[in-house]
């Protein structure tokens, strides 16, 4: 790609959600508040799954994974975000930039495929159900968490790379709340034709794929679900799997709106809401989808805060003896 001769820019401004400043201080609490529950409602599953035992299965330590992905993804995103409804400019530098943007892809890479393995896990349990604990074998689960990790690493490693060797002299104003792709090109003078390439390939066969599993593992869970004799386990099934489906669509929609139209039809402005989407309302979804309508995450959680209680009481009645 042709490098332009020019003063590299050492760092950038985000123009964010809005510039109206009757709308920044009620956006910042409610976003601030999002982001606490999301903090509190991922790493309380994690705590809650790694402190029952009885949430020792293949499904709740994808989902665990899950958990720490929103958590990592929600944080990547929306601290410099909040940053916009409090300063006039909000500037990250290019070193930054560039880590928020390999972070972001990375958790976002590893969400889409932690949601297909946890699709796989689904099939092997409702039409496997007797061979359930030996084909998702604690071996199986670290491959099928490993191998999503490390591709979205590398992956979004060699995004970020081609992204911040291109030029940018021209102008250093983001127009969006954080580090992407599609806002950065607008801003460079170097020949974006491989990169964009580069994005519609690696995202077309990371959607495929991983859609492509999700897929072919619910035609075979339905068919499955639909020859159960029992009524109870047939509502059983499809309430934990339509918790996964409703995660599966508000994500990928909005990842496939995003990334696979013409860059042509792109306009930023609606990029942005469509972001809120994935980067901010889905982490806060997660958890409330996968935990509180179901009943094991439920019992565990209400042990936990027992528990808690119980052990403030006795602090408490401790200091008064003492």
């Amino acid at each position: 790609m042709a490098q332009i001769n020019c003063t590299q820019v050492s760092e950038f401004i985000f123009m964010g959600l809005t510039d109206r400043q009757e709308l920044k201080i009620p956006l910042f609490v409610i976003f601030l508040s999002t982001y606490i529950f999301t903090v509190v409602g991922n790493l309380g599953l994690i705590l809650v799954i790694r402190t029952d035992a009885r949430l020792s299965t293949p499904m709740y330590f994808f989902l665990s994974n899950l958990a720490f992905v929103d958590f990592c993804y929600s944080s990547v995103i929306t601290p410099k975000m909040l940053e916009n409804f409090l300063y006039k400019q909000n500037v990250i530098s290019f070193n930054a930039c560039a880590a928020q943007l390999g972070c972001f892809l990375a958790f976002m890479t590893a969400e889409c495929l932690l949601l297909a393995s946890m699709a796989y896990d689904r099939y092997v349990a409702i039409c496997n159900p007797l061979l359930y604990m030996i084909v998702m074998s604690p071996g199986i689960c670290i491959q099928l968490v490993a191998v999503p990790y490390s591709y979205s690493f590398l992956v979004a490693l060699f995004h970020a790379i081609i992204t911040f060797r291109l030029s940018y002299c021209h102008s250093n104003i983001i127009n969006h709340f954080y580090c992407d792709d599609m806002p950065l090109l607008r801003l460079t003078r170097s020949d974006t034709r491989f990169k964009q390439l580069w994005i519609f390939a690696c995202a077309g066969i990371m959607f495929i794929s991983s859609l492509t599993v999700v897929f072919v593992s619910y035609m075979y869970i339905i068919s499955a679900i639909l020859r159960m004799r029992s009524a109870e386990g047939r509502r059983k099934a499809f309430s934990t799997c339509g918790s996964h489906i409703l995660v599966v669509t508000i994500f990928y929609g909005a990842l496939i709106f995003m990334y696979l139209q013409p860059s042509s039809n792109h306009s930023l402005d609606t990029d942005k809401m469509a972001s809120v989407f994935y980067t901010v309302i889905t982490p806060l979804l997660n958890p409330l989808i996968y935990s509180l309508r179901n009943k094991e995450v439920k019992d565990a959680l209400k042990k936990v805060i027992v528990y808690g209680n119980q052990a403030f009481v006795f602090m408490k009645l401790r200091k008064l003896l003492e």
